[in-house]
């Protein structure tokens, strides 16, 4: 199928806006590491149901121990790492100035894919991309924050940021390693969310979390709603087709297609947060398209 990749990772774009929504809310009434934790154990539980389903194997033992360990370093780092630091943008920053921070992975995605495969834009892909992230940071930068504040420390969230940036880059890189031969998204998405899960809660039990974790889940069933629909939206249907997207595209591009949910966040931001839609705002959208039109060229 051509563009297969391009359109995962515009898929992918969507699926990761609501959930940001979705683990905004969640964080916001249950804490970032309880959310973090409470998401990969859920999305795992699913993964599980969807491979049986699918493939009569609940977990794929039959990947090979190399393939194995390039897909569990990819989810402790893209997955565990990368999205605690993610989670902890969203307490300090709310969604989009979050999301805007989590658009430098396409970059880091560029740089580390040439680096480790040799992989290179020409330069009509790298307009596109150039666009696409110019017209994201317009459309966040010139909208004012209508959106609820969670923390009261921007500078933490602007690190968090970066290295929630950071650890999705080398995720994505080393998810297009173990899934080389045409290996399932579902599948591998299990492997990640397996080893992600594991490593989150096995630190919850050595910090003596793990226990409070189920409690602050057990009262807040307004949070524990969020973070289920946000664990069905992101990790298990939007990382898949994120691994999707790389499998069939190089990462560069498909990472900067998946740094659009700042921009597809402003029909909800104007509906749900009331917020007023500015032309910088709408002209920045419109230069995200264009840049992103280029890259499906």
């Amino acid at each position: 199928m051509p563009y297969l990749g391009e359109t995962a990772a515009l898929v992918t774009a969507f699926l990761w806006t609501f959930s940001a929504v979705s683990f905004s809310n969640a964080t916001r009434l249950l804490g970032s590491q309880p959310a973090n934790r409470l998401r990969v154990v859920l999305a795992l539980a699913i993964l599980i149901l969807i491979n049986a389903a699918l493939y009569a194997q609940p977990i794929p033992l039959h990947a090979g121990w190399e393939r194995w360990g390039w897909l569990s370093l990819s989810g402790v780092i893209g997955l565990a790492l990368g999205d605690a630091f993610l989670f902890a943008a969203y307490r300090h920053l709310g969604a989009r100035l979050g999301l805007l921070l989590l658009s430098l992975a396409p970059v880091f995605s560029a740089i580390i894919a040439w680096g480790m495969y040799g992989e290179t834009l020409s330069p009509l892909q790298m307009t596109g991309m150039f666009l696409t992230l110019s017209g994201i940071s317009w459309v966040v930068i010139t909208r004012p924050e209508k959106e609820p504040q969670h923390g009261t420390d921007p500078a933490k969230g602007i690190v968090y940021g970066i290295l929630a940036a950071l650890g999705q880059a080398i995720g994505l890189v080393l998810s297009k390693q173990g899934m080389s031969d045409g290996f399932s998204p579902f599948a591998a998405s299990l492997i990640r969310m397996l080893a992600a899960s594991a490593s989150l809660w096995l630190f919850a039990i050595l910090q003596k979390q793990a226990a409070q974790t189920l409690r602050i889940a057990r009262d807040n069933p307004v949070g524990l709603r969020w973070a289920i629909l946000g664990s069905v939206v992101g990790p298990v249907l939007g990382v898949s087709a994120s691994l999707l997207a790389v499998q069939h595209a190089s990462v560069g591009i498909t990472s900067t297609i998946m740094a659009l949910p700042p921009v597809l966040m402003m029909p909800i931001s104007h509906y749900v947060y009331k917020e007023h839609i500015s032309l910088q705002a709408i002209l920045g959208t419109v230069i995200a398209i264009a840049g992103v039109a280029l890259l499906f060229v």
